[in-house]
């Protein structure tokens, strides 16, 4: 009997060892034709990104693929995409773009599944893939404060916090009455605290700006002392200004971008690789350090020590793409 278990165990061990090195096989397989096929077209919503064009090169470099990059706002990108597959012309390979445009076109139909990733096994909650789409970075929202206006002992320590009266008037915000950063911090708050806290956001007068940049700045130079919601991305523009990130406790909203194959993809192979390769710790790291928060395990705990404790902080919650038209009409209704 002993003797049996034994070789049962090692007949068990084998099979995964030749399971393993089939699967290695494969995607040598796959390497190979990804290089055959020499190119991915990515069309991304994502504007003259330093960051990812770091990524893009390290790519380019590691596997001798090259890139061709089409960069557009997300609508402009949807729209794009609809015109290409409706005229029967598939020329792109690659989607990236927000969870909630991602998810409108995968109603549409505009993409096909990517198949299995090696790398799939090291994403970690909340974030996850589907048939359809993995996770590519996340962008996180906080809160941000003038270190000049605010003492440590006055910070918001809880999102309910910045209902204080003692904010009334100080509080300037992007619009949650419009897709964007603002909206993400509507729905989640929603989500989270109810119709309640937005009424008692509403009676704070709040000041509403689109311009984020310009939002931030304002906030450095002191025009006011509170700005909601700050995007964690934009943590490196301001060093050296006197303002302050702060995750509350109850944790960050975050949007999170995907990667999607687009149908028909001319160059599939080359665009499974790519996506493989964005899920190594190496490339999500480099997100990490530009304040994005990554999607796969132990990246946040190497990041830089000035973004790191925000980065390690929980998840709030995320938006719901079939609420959105619903939110954004609440949302103008609530703030008039």
């Amino acid at each position: 009997m002993l003797r049996r278990t034994v070789l049962g165990g090692l007949a068990a061990s084998t099979a995964i060892v030749r399971s393993a090195a089939a699967q290695d096989a494969d995607w040598q397989k796959l390497v190979d034709a990804a290089r055959k096929e020499g190119k991915v077209v990515i069309y991304t919503a994502s504007i003259g990104s330093p960051f990812h064009k770091v990524v893009f090169k390290a790519f380019e470099a590691k596997y001798g693929i090259k890139i061709e990059l089409l960069e557009a706002r997300a609508s402009e990108v949807r729209e794009r995409v609809r015109v290409e597959q409706s005229a029967g012309r598939f020329l792109g390979d690659l989607h990236h773009n927000g969870s909630t445009t991602t998810w409108l076109m995968t109603q549409d139909g505009n993409f096909q599944p990517h198949g299995p990733l090696p790398n799939l096994k090291n994403i970690e909650p909340p974030y996850e893939a589907s048939e359809m789409s993995i996770p590519a970075e996340v962008i996180s929202y906080c809160l941000m404060v003038n270190k000049n206006m605010v003492k440590p002992g006055d910070e918001p320590k809880a999102w309910k916090d910045i209902l204080d009266p003692k904010w009334a008037g100080k509080i300037l915000s992007d619009d949650y009455r419009a897709l964007g950063g603002g909206a993400v911090f509507f729905m989640v708050m929603y989500d989270s605290f109810g119709k309640e806290f937005h009424e008692k956001l509403a009676a704070q007068k709040p000041v509403f700006s689109r311009d984020i940049a310009n939002s931030e700045r304002r906030v450095a130079r002191g025009e006011f002392p509170l700005y909601i919601p700050f995007s964690l991305q934009d943590f490196n523009n301001l060093k050296g200004l006197p303002v302050k990130p702060i995750v509350p406790a109850e944790g960050r909203p975050y949007v999170r971008f995907d990667l999607s194959m687009l149908k028909n993809a001319p160059h599939p192979n080359a665009t499974r690789l790519f996506m493989n390769f964005y899920l190594e710790p190496e490339q999500q790291l480099v997100f990490g350090n530009a304040g994005y928060n990554p999607v796969v395990k132990g990246v946040v705990e190497k990041t830089s020590e000035e973004i790191r404790p925000h980065l390690a902080t929980k998840a709030m919650g995320t938006t719901t793409p079939s609420k959105q038209d619903a939110m954004l009409a609440l949302a103008k209704e609530i703030y008039k």
